[in-house]
């Protein structure tokens, strides 16, 4: 994509953390916008490559703090490009892997107003990635399966069989998974997986707070809260999280 259309909203992933991890793409369309659109895990360095007279909206939904509902969010994406203004929704990591991508992407197309989307980097590979965890590996692991761990296993909004995740033996990467990491990993040893398993858990992934800490699967949530780990934080949890291929900061083990 070379040039924004006036009365478009781009959907932009930005990368976790360092700011370099933004694509090309997503860099130009950021410097071509009237209007960004961010969330406060965005790389907000990225702004200061904006035009001057681009208007910036912050519309992070902090953890018991200010939110700004999705509703509000959709309504000024389409609000904005209804006025002719070329409008960047950025945010962390990807759009479209629990960024609520999708959803932004509906309902401006159901406003008639036209949507493109530049992928970003999803931190659900690239945290392993920086720590030297490959989420797959031969001989370690032919998979990877993605989830989210924003409810507990048996919250009833939560569509996750846990156990047949416990025997997939592929890697499994959890995203929003901090909280409720004990109950997580009970589940999980529960249903049969080994509890020497290796973790690992990766924070602040791509800045310079990023920590990496490993232990076995059945003492990563007794490490994490010893810890004091906070979001944003990945769980790795398979073989390959015994690797450590690259030098990472504070790569510490429980």
């Amino acid at each position: 994509m070379n040039t924004l259309t006036p009365g478009t909203v781009v959907l932009v992933g930005g990368g976790p953390g360092d700011p370099d991890l933004i694509t090309v793409g997503g860099l130009r369309a950021v410097q071509q916008a009237d209007v960004i659109i961010y969330d406060r895990l965005a790389p907000l360095a990225v702004l200061d490559q904006a035009r001057a007279d681009a208007e910036k909206i912050d519309v992070g939904k902090i953890p018991r703090g200010p939110q700004t509902s999705q509703d509000d969010i959709n309504a000024m994406l389409i609000g904005h490009a209804k006025h002719g203004r070329r409008v960047v929704r950025l945010k962390g990591g990807d759009n479209f892997l629990f960024g609520r991508g999708g959803e932004e992407a509906i309902e401006c197309a159901a406003a008639g107003v036209p949507v493109q989307v530049i992928p970003g980097v999803s931190s659900s590979i690239a945290a392993p990635a920086l720590a030297g965890i490959p989420v797959t590996h031969r001989g370690l692991s032919q998979g990877v399966t993605i989830v989210s761990g924003h409810v507990p296993p048996d919250d009833p909004r939560s569509e996750l069989d846990w156990a047949s995740l416990a025997r997939t033996k592929t890697t499994l990467v959890i995203l929003m998974g901090v909280k409720y990491l004990p109950e997580i990993v009970t589940e999980l040893l529960g249903a049969g997986l080994d509890d020497q398993t290796p973790a690992a858990i990766v924070m602040n992934a791509g800045s310079d707070q990023m920590r990496v800490l490993r232990a076995p699967v059945s003492q990563i949530a007794e490490v994490s809260q010893r810890e004091g780990v906070t979001p944003p934080a990945i769980t790795i949890i398979g073989a390959v999280a015994d690797l450590e291929l690259v030098h990472a900061p504070e790569a510490d083990r429980g």
